[in-house]
């Protein structure tokens, strides 16, 4: 795994919000050409890869802001950009309010870890966490890192007395559905108090914007512990924890541990997968698909870029359902199980512009 290069991706999609800015290339291996320019908001979880696969389309120009995935949703609802982008799958209220303006698809487009990374100085990576044991600390029960339950799931280990920080997404977001998603399905105290969606009220701690500013607080905090997706927690060089799946096994989040938490995960009708504590004895528990969120006819839907955008969002959907797949892995994402992706391809296959099929 090249650090460096994931550390790249990252810094590049927390500080530019056009692709075009990130070391696009007309030479780049695989790339595809174009010349529209088309506009997403949503999820900072994906922020990376949509950096990386934009960079692979010679001539499109890709201006993705990652506001967290519910604020995508409303700017694709405001037509203000071309497509949205979600980690957590559309729920009814969603399409009501999306398809007051026309019929919509959501497609899933890749898999990624949420981490469990924490600021204690002296304690390496690899912290043995369960779920219980985690949604104490969020719900603020556990207090010190010497705390007797975390003690007791890590003989051996020597851990200091430090309080702990609590760090958690003050924004709508995606990253916040996958992980209150788990805690809801291993603690019944966490799903009775405090439950799961994008936003909920947390019994303590203290907020950050995207996963960038949760890296950020638990960067310069010490004791500090937050859920970050892998590629920002790589990025900061961030310890985690390896955390007690479905199966009882212990599991660090990795490349491998990711994909098999996709395994057997049900497809319904209108795509919206939802990974959650799977089954899988080799599947990192913390798992989360993310989605573009498009119009299926997004020139009738009135896109800001009109006809151009709408051909360059098929254009680089296809790109990061074909070629993009090979190289998620640069930044530490999963990539789709065969049966999804073929779902999700043949959903970009009947996305149309006034009535006609778009080919990208």
């Amino acid at each position: 795994m090249n650090k460096n290069k994931i550390g790249a991706l990252a810094s590049c999609a927390l500080l530019a919000l056009t692709v075009g800015a990130c070391g696009k290339s007309s030479s780049t291996t695989g790339s595809t050409s174009s010349s529209a320019t088309i506009s997403g908001a949503g999820s900072t979880f994906a922020a990376p890869v949509y950096q990386q696969w934009g960079s692979g389309i010679s001539g499109l120009t890709v201006n993705y802001n990652p506001v967290g995935s519910g604020a995508g949703i409303t700017a694709l609802e405001g037509k203000t950009v071309d497509f949205g982008a979600s980690d957590p799958p559309l729920k009814p209220a969603d399409f009501e309010t999306l398809e007051k303006v026309g019929p919509v698809q959501q497609i899933p487009m890749f898999l990624g870890a949420i981490t469990v990374s924490y600021n204690l100085p002296g304690v390496q990576s690899g912290l043995k966490l369960d779920g219980e044991t985690i949604a104490e600390i969020f719900l603020g029960k556990i207090k010190t890192w010497n705390d007797a339950a975390i003690k007791a799931l890590n003989p051996g280990v020597s851990l200091p007395s430090t309080a702990i920080t609590v760090v958690h997404r003050s924004d709508s977001s995606g990253t916040t559905a996958g992980f209150t998603g788990f805690l809801a399905a291993v603690s019944s105290e966490w799903k009775s108090k405090v439950g799961e969606g994008k936003d909920v009220q947390w019994p303590t701690g203290t907020g950050a914007k995207g996963n960038a500013g949760v890296a950020g607080a638990v960067q310069q905090t010490t004791g500090a512990v937050g859920y970050v997706e892998q590629a920002y927690a790589l990025q900061h060089k961030f310890t985690t924890a390896s955390v007690k799946n479905k199966a009882g096994k212990y599991v660090e989040p990795t490349l491998e541990s990711t994909s098999a938490a996709a395994e057997g995960v049900e497809v319904p009708a209108n795509l919206g997968i939802k990974i959650k504590n799977p089954s899988s004895p080799a599947a990192y528990p913390i798992t989360s698909q993310t989605f573009v969120v498009v119009y299926k006819d997004m020139c009738k839907a009135g896109v800001p870029g009109g006809e151009s955008a709408a051909k360059g969002v098929v254009e680089f959907l296809e790109y990061g359902l074909g070629s993009g797949q090979s190289v998620l892995s640069q930044a530490d994402y999963a990539a789709l199980p065969s049966a999804i992706l073929e779902k999700s391809k043949a959903a970009v296959g009947e996305l149309q512009c006034n009535g006609a099929p778009i080919k990208g």
